[in-house]
């Protein structure tokens, strides 16, 4: 009579078994890619082959072997959307959600080691998004700032906007309260907080699109008649 298999343990997660804060994050969060993962799924849902578009140098393996754990660990959930899009997704839960303040530190931790692009990074718009949310952090007025750069498109939701669901989003917002036109070295200068918004403003680093109080409150109010520009109009 032939021998039973039986069925396989599931893997146990290496852990540094520590009773402490910061060790049990990091056997959550610790492994490479996790957190650039969780940094792309703080847009809002995306699929797998986003993902991996989005996330040079990972292997598909490695990816699919990470978003397995984070499911696991609670940080995210895989869904199938409704037809007719009828594609599987990955999101965040609630409890990777509340990544965003510790990937936003250390981004602003790790702003200063960007002072020069090399010839091997790899670049995408959105990932100037973390940054901008720093030097946008003091807006108490609500709205979607859609933000323009060399580099490509997203945009950024503030005030109530942002409570309870995605702070930023991949590429152009629908409908847009305000516009950011800028270029990256400006967007890390921000970030930073070498300059602030008024002051890029006023220097002509950043220009403005849109009427409204939110894009005057972007402006900083540099003039007594600010100029007004309707968000349609094209940039140069």
């Amino acid at each position: 009579m032939p021998r039973q298999q039986q069925p396989a343990r599931p893997a146990r997660r290496r852990s540094y078994d520590q009773f402490c804060a910061t060790a049990r994050a990091l056997d959550s969060v610790g492994d490479r890619w996790t957190l650039l993962i969780v940094r792309e799924l703080l847009a809002g849902p995306r699929r797998y082959t986003d993902l991996h578009a989005d996330l040079p140098g990972v292997s598909t393996d490695v990816l699919a072997s990470r978003l397995k754990d984070m499911e696991q660990g609670g940080l995210a959930v895989r869904r199938r959307l409704p037809p007719p899009a009828a594609a599987a997704v990955y999101e965040l839960t609630e409890h990777g959600r509340g990544l965003l303040p510790v990937l936003a530190a250390l981004a602003a931790w790790g702003a200063p080691a960007l002072e020069e692009r090399r010839p091997t990074d790899a670049v995408r718009a959105h990932w100037f998004a973390l940054p901008l949310l720093r030097a946008l952090g003091g807006l108490t007025l609500g709205g979607i700032v859609e933000v323009r750069l060399p580099e490509g498109e997203f945009h950024i939701r503030t005030g109530a906007e942002a409570a309870g669901g995605e702070a930023y989003g991949y590429g152009p917002a629908d409908r847009p309260d305000a516009c950011l036109v800028l270029d990256a070295d400006t967007a890390l200068a921000l970030g930073r907080a070498e300059l602030t918004l008024a002051e890029a403003v006023g220097e002509g680093r950043v220009e403005v699109l849109g009427e409204g109080s939110l894009a005057d409150g972007l402006r900083g109010w540099q003039s007594p008649h600010p100029a007004l520009v309707p968000l349609n109009s094209p940039v140069a």
